[in-house]
C-alpha cells in the first residue's frame, strides 16, 4: 500500500505544472454603456465621465460609451432590451424614458419596470424657463402679465413632443389661466436658436443646456423649477418663490437589461456609486449644473415609482399623448 502511494506521487511529480488563473475585468469583452442622444449633451458627458473611472472599480475591465441617438432615448433602450443580460451592456438615460413616457406612449415599446434593471442613479437636474435676448421679461410675474397683455408673447419653444419641458410649460399655463402654446423642436438647441432669434417668447429647458447662454448674457434664466435654487444660480427664484405653486426636476440613471441578475446589479452598482462620489467628478457635473448622486438599485426603483406616479396626472390633464 504504501509503494502504490509513493508511485503515484512520483507520477503526480512529473507532470507538466498548470496554472490556474483567476478571471479578471481585463479578460471580460468591454462594458458597453449606451447613450440615446448625441454627442456633447448631458448624458453623453456623464457616461464619458463615468466610462474613464469604471475600469479602475471593476478590475480592469474596458468601458466603452456607444451613442445610439434618436426617438429621445428610446432607441438607446430597444438596443439594451435585445442585449444579453451578461452586465456587459448598460444605458444612460434621462429620467423621462422611464416615468413620463409610459404615460405619452400609446405604443412605448418597452416596460419601463420588467425590461430595466436599476443599476443607480448619476445626477439630478433642474429645468428653467428662458427668456430671449431681445426680451425685457426679468421674472415669472412679467412673463405672465405681457402674456394676459400680449397673447402672442405666450409662446414657448422645447425640445420636443412629450418632454418635461413640453408638460413643464403647459403647467404653468394651467396655474396661471394661461393658454401657453407650445412649438416643438427636434432637440434643445434649435429651440434655443428660435429664441434668440426672436420666433419664440420663451423656452423651457434644462438647466445645464442654458447655464452657458446665461452666464455669457446672451439669454436670460428666469426662474428654476425645483423645490430649492440651483447653486448654480442663488440669483435665480424657484417657480414657487415667484408664486407658481409647482415644481419640476428630473435625473440621470444607468440601467441593466431587464434579465440581469441581482448579483450582477448589485456589483455594478457598487462599481458606479464609487465613482460617483469622486470629487473630481462631482466638481464637473456641478459645473454643467447636474448635482451628482450615488444610489442603490433598490433606491433608484423607488425613486422611479415615485416618479412614475408623480406624472400621470399632468399628462392626463393635458390630454396629450402621442402614437
Amino acid at each position: 500500500m504504501q509503494r502504490r502511494n509513493l508511485l503515484w506521487t512520483a507520477a503526480a511529480l512529473s507532470l507538466p505544472a498548470v496554472h490556474i488563473r483567476a478571471q479578471t475585468g481585463a479578460d471580460k469583452p468591454p462594458l458597453r454603456i449606451l447613450v440615446g442622444f448625441p454627442p456633447g449633451g448631458s448624458a453623453d458627458i456623464i457616461a464619458r465621465l463615468l466610462a474613464e473611472r469604471l475600469p479602475a472599480q471593476l478590475g480592469g475591465q474596458a468601458v466603452v460609451v456607444e451613442n445610439k441617438a434618436g426617438a429621445a432615448g428610446r432607441i438607446a433602450i430597444e438596443a439594451l432590451k435585445n442585449s444579453a443580460a451578461d452586465g456587459n451592456t448598460l444605458v444612460i438615460m434621462p429620467s423621462g424614458p422611464v416615468v413620463l413616457f409610459p404615460h405619452v406612449y400609446k405604443k412605448l415599446g418597452y416596460d419601463p419596470v420588467k425590461d430595466l434593471a436599476p443599476i443607480s442613479q448619476l445626477a439630478g437636474f433642474q429645468f428653467c424657463v428662458v427668456s430671449g435676448p431681445k426680451s425685457n421679461v426679468r421674472n415669472v410675474a412679467e412673463m405672465l402679465a405681457k402674456a394676459k397683455a400680449d397673447p402672442s408673447t405666450a409662446t414657448y419653444g422645447s425640445s420636443g413632443n412629450g418632454t418635461v419641458p413640453h408638460f413643464l410649460g403647459l403647467m404653468i399655463g394651467d396655474a396661471a389661466g394661461i393658454d401657453f402654446q407650445h412649438v416643438p423642436y427636434q432637440g434643445g438647441a434649435p429651440a434655443m436658436t428660435a429664441l434668440m432669434g426672436g420666433h419664440i417668447g420663451y423656452t423651457m429647458d434644462v438647466l445645464a443646456e442654458s447655464l452657458e447662454q446665461h452666464r455669457n448674457g446672451k439669454i436670460r434664466i428666469i426662474a428654476v423649477t425645483g423645490a430649492q435654487r440651483a447653486p448654480q444660480l442663488p440669483d435665480v427664484p424657484t417657480l414657487r418663490e415667484q408664486g407658481l405653486a409647482m415644481d419640476a426636476s428630473a435625473w440621470f440613471a444607468i440601467y441593466g437589461p431587464g434579465a440581469l441578475p441581482a448579483a450582477t446589479a448589485q456589483r455594478l452598482s457598487a462599481a458606479v456609486q464609487s465613482a460617483m462620489k469622486e470629487p473630481a467628478l462631482q466638481a464637473k457635473l456641478s459645473a454643467l449644473g447636474l448635482e451628482a448622486i450615488a444610489s442603490t438599485p433598490e433606491q433608484l426603483a423607488a425613486v422611479q415609482r415615485a416618479d412614475l406616479a408623480k406624472w400621470a396626472q399632468p399628462v392626463k390633464a393635458s390630454g396629450f399623448q402621442a402614437d
